[in-house]
């Protein structure tokens, strides 16, 4: 039977994902053990990465059809002796894009099909019930510690104790009890949840369903973030390369967002779910163009091909 498993999870020091992958022939089976899902494909290529995501290099091997869309994508380090000949037995080409540049590669994971899947082999996160409400005394309890440490004029035994706590909380993946530590964060973080908000209603961020985030700043610049971390940055402006509009898009069931230059060109993809009045107000307040409609195929690819850059 020819099958594959990952040597090691798709980032430094990240768990070694549970997924296995079979071929019948030119079918691939991919089976994600930790979510009990599996998909079957029929791709033209595969696909090698290994990129980097804002400083975070990415490894992983995506399934493509034979327009070069991404049918499945499985994050993961590969053992290459491994994964050379188990695409010679299931007779399907492997493409070995680690010396091309992050950004072309980005794009082409980027360009997804329909019906597309991303298989992590990862437990899917679930918190506990009882997590929040253990959270939030442990910030409580942190937070009396703290001034309580303060009163007695011991500032350095309450930042030795949190760096500690905060390195065993690290090590031990249990990141969610961080409030016990930094007990600020028991205030701050809804009160940014809902400034973050507050800004997209008067089109100063745009926030997409996942997470990832437009923003504009002072300087006419447009800032990309995954979660809160800024992954590109894009100067707003008429020349070739520069932010110029917006062309908000849904090909079957997959919908995104191109940054477009003067040109018509794409020079920033961001597949996912953006709500359209956000994209309007962000597009009116930012003097940006705005396209908002569906497209062919053809279309779809030209633009995926294109882009300069992407957020998969």
């Amino acid at each position: 039977m020819n099958q594959l498993v990952p040597l090691a999870g798709a980032t430094e020091d990240s768990r070694c994902p549970q997924t296995v992958l079979t071929s019948d022939g030119g079918t691939l089976t991919a089976i994600d053990s930790a979510s009990d899902i599996s998909v079957r494909v029929t791709p033209a290529s595969l696909y090698r990465y290994d990129s980097l995501d804002g400083a975070e290099k990415v490894q992983g091997v995506a399934a493509l059809d034979a327009d070069g869309l991404v049918l499945l994508d499985l994050p993961a380090e590969w053992y290459e002796p491994d994964l050379v000949e188990f695409a010679r037995k299931a007779g399907i080409p492997l493409v070995d894009a680690r010396s091309r540049s992050s950004a072309r590669v980005r794009a082409v994971l980027a360009g997804r099909a329909p019906g597309w899947k991303r298989l992590r082999g990862l437990p899917p996160p679930s918190p506990a019930k009882w997590r929040k409400p253990v959270a939030i005394c442990g910030g409580v309890i942190g937070m009396g510690l703290m001034v309580y440490l303060a009163s007695l004029g011991m500032w350095g035994a309450w930042r030795a104790i949190s760096s500690i706590g905060r390195f065993l909380l690290d090590v031990l993946e249990v990141k969610w009890l961080m409030v016990v530590f930094s007990p600020a964060l028991l205030v701050l973080r809804p009160v940014f949840a809902k400034v973050r908000r507050w800004q997209a209603r008067r089109g100063a961020i745009l926030l997409s369903a996942d997470g990832s985030a437009v923003k504009g700043n002072f300087s006419d610049k447009l800032e990309i973030f995954r979660g809160l971390g800024l992954v590109a940055t894009l100067r707003i402006g008429a020349s070739p390369g520069e932010a110029f509009g917006l062309h908000l898009y849904r090909y079957e069931d997959l919908t995104g967002l191109f940054i477009l230059d003067r040109p018509c060109r794409p020079v920033y993809h961001l597949p996912g779910r953006w709500a359209p009045g956000d994209v309007h107000l962000f597009a009116e307040r930012h003097n940006l163009f705005l396209a908002v409609h569906g497209v062919s195929r053809e279309e779809y690819l030209n633009l995926t091909k294109a882009a300069s850059d992407a957020m998969p």
